[in-house]
């Protein structure tokens, strides 16, 4: 009965959440926008704690800015953004962020990732190849700034900075919200087998990738580690 409720709640959640904050061409649909991200993308949090940090020279790492950040950030020397979200939603967090960087004049790109599921493989090769070619000075960012964009990090020290395995990883740490015993663990189970297979044939992050990288053995590989942890 409970878990009924619980998805019932969470159908009602999703039905209010997609009923507006799609617009922001008109002053009331903006005012709407604007209530849409405060509250269901939960800006009001990330106008406080921006969990902002530097990944490298020129490369940096935050939760889901909004345009008073972005103008910031543009102060900062940053010249582009590169969103782990996706913008197929069209909601409110998008439609804001790719106003004020056409505004402010900030390249926007694109590389969707996931935080509790692994990316496709097509995904993850569009992720690597936008970390090494994308312009810099540049800021990532997912919704919490937490999981997607610590995975993200990772991936570049590993693959451009060529850094070593424990300093990539620091950024999946509780320092900036990534909690691995949940299911946002993916991202660190994700580091583990390629780690693993490193450690086995010397194959590095890009190329396993590349060549080896299965997010459906992936999912079934974690799903059995969370069940024998439980057991």
């Amino acid at each position: 009965m409970l878990d009924g409720l619980k998805k019932w709640l969470k159908r009602k959640e999703r039905a209010i959440r997609t009923s507006f904050g799609d617009d922001i061409s008109t002053p009331e649909k903006r005012r709407q926008a604007l209530w849409h991200f405060h509250l269901f993308d939960h800006a009001w949090l990330r106008t406080f704690w921006t969990n902002f940090d530097k990944v490298a020279e020129g490369v940096y790492r935050s939760n889901h800015p909004g345009p008073e950040r972005l103008k910031k950030y543009k102060a900062m020397g940053i010249t582009t953004v590169l969103n782990l979200r996706g913008d197929e939603s069209g909601f409110s967090p998008w439609l804001f962020e790719e106003e004020a960087c056409r505004e402010l004049g900030l390249n926007l790109v694109v590389a969707k990732i996931y935080a509790r599921r692994p990316a496709t493989r097509e995904e993850m090769i569009n992720l690597v190849h936008t970390l090494k070619t994308i312009d810099k000075p540049f800021v990532m960012h997912c919704k919490s700034g937490a999981d997607r964009a610590g995975l993200a990090s990772v991936l570049y020290k590993l693959i451009v900075e060529k850094s070593s395995i424990a300093e990539a990883r620091k950024h999946l740490s509780p320092r900036y919200l990534h909690l691995k015993w949940t299911k946002t663990g993916v991202c660190d189970h994700l580091v583990d087998v390629w780690e693993a297979r490193h450690i086995a044939t010397g194959i590095g992050m890009e190329d396993w990738l590349l060549n080896e990288y299965d997010p459906k053995a992936l999912e079934r590989s974690f799903a059995a580690r969370g069940r024998k942890e439980a057991a």
